[in-house]
């Protein structure tokens, strides 16, 4: 049976505060569980059905508390609408340098505020093999717990900083290019673009904020030929991730 103690921890985390205070949080769902066992992230305590358990014993590292409940106890613990499988309790990992390097590729995010497109935004920087990614410090938190399910795992090998990107971008070494989508931008499908330097992506109702537009050094276009108002912005920077890869 669970604690008070364990269910008040669980609670708290699902709060950005108390993510910030224990330098900890919540990973929900049995391949998102499995990724962090498997990863150099620390775990500090699984929440498993019993069957669940079973299933993945050689991957527990030693020393770990583990906590068996059944569905039902699992699914009122966590966030998700159902959850049949685990919910552990994660350090935060430690922030290592920001340091750009020529012939790498960051992505940077002005305003995302939904998770579910942060989340979809670090699979993406997961899938192109990208540096990492900047979040402005109005994004939504990379750490909170539908963020970390819509990595589908990608939030154990993507680092994520958070800075306040006019000033960030400033810090760059003046011939590093500074990408941004926009309407009024260049045909990107008429550019040979080059993994190197930053591509930045905001909030999919306004765009990067006007302080960030004037750091660019050129703005993409995405053509269509429909009568779309806009793109998603996770499905716009796939698209731009896309053909910056696409002579590789």
């Amino acid at each position: 049976m669970l604690s008070k103690a364990q269910k008040t921890r669980v609670e708290q985390l699902k709060q950005k505060k108390y993510r910030l205070r224990h330098e900890a949080f919540l990973v929900e769902g049995g391949k998102s569980v499995r990724e962090l066992l498997g990863s150099a992230l620390s775990t500090e305590r699984l929440f498993l059905t019993p069957e669940f358990a079973e299933k993945i014993r050689a991957e527990v590292p030693r020393g770990v508390p583990v906590e068996l409940l059944s569905e039902e106890e699992l699914t009122r613990l966590g966030t998700l609408s159902t959850n049949t499988t685990a919910l552990a309790i994660a350090q935060l990992p430690p922030e290592t340098p920001l340091t750009p390097t020529a012939g790498t590729l960051l992505l940077a995010l002005d305003q995302v505020r939904d998770p579910g497109n942060l989340g979809t935004l670090i699979r993406l920087a997961d899938w192109y093999g990208l540096a990492g990614v900047v979040c402005s410090d109005t994004c939504a938190d990379p750490w909170a717990p539908k963020t970390v399910a819509a990595t589908m795992g990608s939030f154990t090998r993507v680092p994520v900083w958070q800075r306040e990107l006019p000033a960030w971008l400033d810090s760059l070494p003046a011939e590093w290019p500074r990408y941004g989508a926009h309407l009024e931008g260049d045909n990107v499908h008429r550019l040979d673009l080059r993994p190197n330097g930053v591509l930045i992506m905001g909030s999919e109702s306004h765009g990067p904020r006007p302080e960030v537009l004037e750091r660019l050094t050129q703005r993409l276009f995405i053509p269509g030929a429909g009568g779309a108002e806009s793109l998603n912005v996770a499905v716009s920077a796939a698209i731009l991730l896309d053909n910056f890869h696409r002579t590789l």
